[in-house]
């Protein structure tokens, strides 16, 4: 009797899977063939880089173009201190941050600028990378042209 009921129970479990799994198909196949589809994906992208523009943050170069990367990382580490120095702590680490985020060897870049910077904007510092990790992750996502 036992037996009987695992069976079924894997069955019930089995048919539930399929209809989940149909289910995602059906509606991923319906949001895909909406007309509009592309162009909300596109404002909404439009509207997240705008929000990142007002947030004030700096605009990340093409991570695929080294030569743009290394000419923001240097903009951005000679950015950072002189602004550390005049007052401006929070400019000053939204630039470090945007260094460190684009940084090859981040770990050592850090640790270079826990010697220099003072404890408060060194912990400014650490607290804004998580969130700057996203932003990057999210620049990495998929380009308009790579939707279909």
């Amino acid at each position: 009797m036992m037996v009987s009921v695992g069976r079924s129970g894997v069955l019930a479990v089995g048919l539930c899977g399929a209809l989940f799994l149909g289910y995602c198909i059906y509606f991923d196949r319906k949001r895909r063939s909406d007309p509009t589809y592309k162009s909300r994906l596109r404002e909404r992208r439009k509207q997240q880089k705008m929000d990142q523009e007002r947030a004030g943050l700096p605009k990340l170069p093409d991570l695929k173009d080294p030569e743009a990367v290394q000419k923001f990382f240097l903009e951005e580490i000679q950015l950072g201190p002189d602004l550390c120095c005049s007052g401006e702590v929070e400019s000053c680490v939204d630039h470090l941050s945007s260094a460190v985020s684009v940084c090859a060897q981040p770990q050592q870049l850090l640790q270079v600028l826990q010697q220099t910077l003072p404890p408060p904007v060194l912990q400014l510092l650490l607290a804004r990378l998580p969130t700057l990790r996203q932003r990057i992750s999210g620049a990495q996502s998929l380009t308009e042209e790579d939707i279909e």
